[in-house]
């Protein structure tokens, strides 16, 4: 992919994952706080047509975006920056030493275990922290355990509430990467861009 294709499409991909970050919503049985956006299907699959920086530049651009409008004072922000480039980048780079089916079945499943991990420690050393500011530590376990009883300390919320968000959270990224990229890719590659001429 040339240049000009590659700093196009970052940047459409960066549009389109800035949009999407604003539609959220709660998974069954999850504590309130943690809701999914599909805004990482966009990273992904800008990670897979053109590498792991436009992935990591498509992420950067779309919490930059909602920095502006953060009600977490852009902690939720640098958490989803971690996660998602994390997640993004173990994509790309594993699928880029095996371009196949098999190949992309495996980079997203790593991808996941990757997000899951960074999730639960973010979860832990920024997103509690912060709400812990807000809120107390036991207000907020007795929230979370209101919807899932297994959570009860700090320790069994990052184990059985963020543990398990991020992987469904990984789970569907990766579903719908997966249906769209090769539709996507290909017409990527059928769209002519205009040649500049110097007279």
């Amino acid at each position: 992919m040339t240049k000009t294709r590659t700093i196009t499409y970052t940047a459409l991909f960066a549009a389109i994952a800035a949009v999407l970050m604003y539609f959220e919503f709660p998974l069954p049985f999850m504590p309130p706080f943690l809701k999914v956006d599909l805004s990482g299907a966009a990273t992904m699959i800008a990670g897979f047509t053109m590498g792991p920086v436009s992935a990591v530049i498509v992420t950067l651009i779309k919490d930059l975006v909602h920095v502006l409008s953060s009600q977490t004072g852009g902690v939720g922000e640098l958490a989803d920056f971690l996660c998602t480039s994390a997640f993004a980048v173990t994509a790309s780079v594993i699928y880029r030493r095996c371009h196949t089916r098999k190949g992309a079945l495996v980079s997203c499943g790593a991808a996941i275990a990757v997000m899951t991990v960074c999730g639960m420690l973010a979860n832990r050393f920024l997103l509690i922290p912060f709400y812990s500011k807000i809120m107390p530590i036991d207000a907020i376990l007795s929230a979370c355990a209101q919807i899932n009883p297994l959570i009860g300390s700090l320790d069994t919320y990052i184990l059985f509430g963020a543990g398990p968000f991020n992987l469904l959270k990984g789970v569907i990224l990766s579903l719908i990467t997966v249906l769209l990229y090769k539709r996507l890719s290909s017409w990527m590659k059928t769209v002519h861009f205009p040649q500049r001429h110097r007279g």
